[in-house]
């Protein structure tokens, strides 16, 4: 069981050995972040900005303009919080930036709300030219990482990685291909799951027995069209979508925005935070309480099958 934050740090060293555009920067987080992996192997590369979000913005802002490949670090939480400087140095001059939020979602726990990446998404997502990533592995966040550093990038991209450390769901050859941006890991059922980032495992284990079909959807801006035409041309009796994130904005806001425009009759169930800031604690604690566990993942599916 690894992170997606080590997926990140450990594939940035080695695709940065063959580009020596890749800057790496930090604000005063680059251990929890682990862009201090890169920040060791490659320190003519690396700036550390300090606890100078705004700052940091605007520099990589400047680098991108260059010809350099940024990638910027923070907790989601305080990155985001500086929607108005990535929406005017980043967004509109459509900088090819990579804005990195680490320490997405409830399940970092103990640290509580101040630290938690829960609206990220929905306020990146407002924002025209970002791309958003949302690895739910330590082998997905290598390979999407692989991709953001070896591909000629256009526009802006925002990739949300999560501090827990969460099973393995693929093997080594898994490749990221944005075209696709999903994955069907199991099918042949009429009611779909669709999951995104780290709480994979949890919707796994939660439908294990149960006969219908699960998504891995890490690609959240935009959505595939082929993603679009899986959720809208089958009979789906039931769709679910999970998330640690606030459902509003999030990938069941996304979702009921396709069935909607499609003029889809399957009804959806959205599994996340509800319009709440949750408590602080252990993360399992937190999962239960809030509907995140797996046995409360299989419970909520449960009592919507029934109808």
């Amino acid at each position: 069981m690894k992170a997606t934050r080590d997926g990140f740090g450990d594939q940035l060293v080695e695709s940065a050995k063959n580009n020596k555009n890749i800057i790496g920067l930090s604000a005063d987080l680059g251990k929890a972040t682990k862009i201090n992996k890169f920040a060791e192997v490659y320190p003519e590369r690396f700036f550390e900005c300090g606890i100078a979000e705004n700052n940091m913005i605007g520099i990589a802002s400047g680098l991108a303009a260059e010809g350099f490949k940024p990638f910027i670090t923070s907790f989601a939480a305080f990155l985001t919080g500086k929607y108005d400087t990535i929406r005017c140095s980043i967004a509109y001059p459509n900088e090819s930036v990579v804005i990195v939020g680490s320490h997405g979602g409830m399940a970092i726990g103990k640290d509580g709300v101040t630290q938690m990446g829960l609206e990220d998404v929905a306020i990146m997502r407002a924002l025209p030219n970002m791309i958003i990533l949302n690895p739910a592995t330590y082998i997905e966040a290598k390979a999407i990482t692989k991709y953001l550093c070896e591909t000629k990038l256009t526009q802006p991209h925002y990739l949300r990685i999560g501090r827990q450390p969460v099973k393995e769901v693929f093997d080594e050859n898994y490749i990221f291909d944005i075209n696709e941006g999903y994955h069907v890991l199991n099918n042949d059922t009429d009611e779909l799951v669709l999951s995104t980032g780290c709480i994979l495992p949890e919707v796994l284990e939660a439908t294990k027995d149960l006969d219908v079909t699960v998504v891995n959807v890490p690609l959240l801006k935009p959505i595939s069209l082929n993603l679009k035409k899986y959720i809208t041309y089958f009979s789906w009796k039931n769709i679910f979508t999970v998330e640690d994130h606030s459902i509003i904005g999030g990938l069941g806001s996304i979702t009921a925005e396709i069935l909607a425009e499609s003029g889809s009759i399957s009804k959806l169930t959205r599994i996340g935070l509800n319009d709440i800031f949750p408590e602080s604690g252990p993360t399992e604690k937190l999962y239960e309480k809030y509907g995140l566990s797996s046995n409360k993942i299989r419970e909520k599916i449960l009592n919507e099958k029934k109808f």
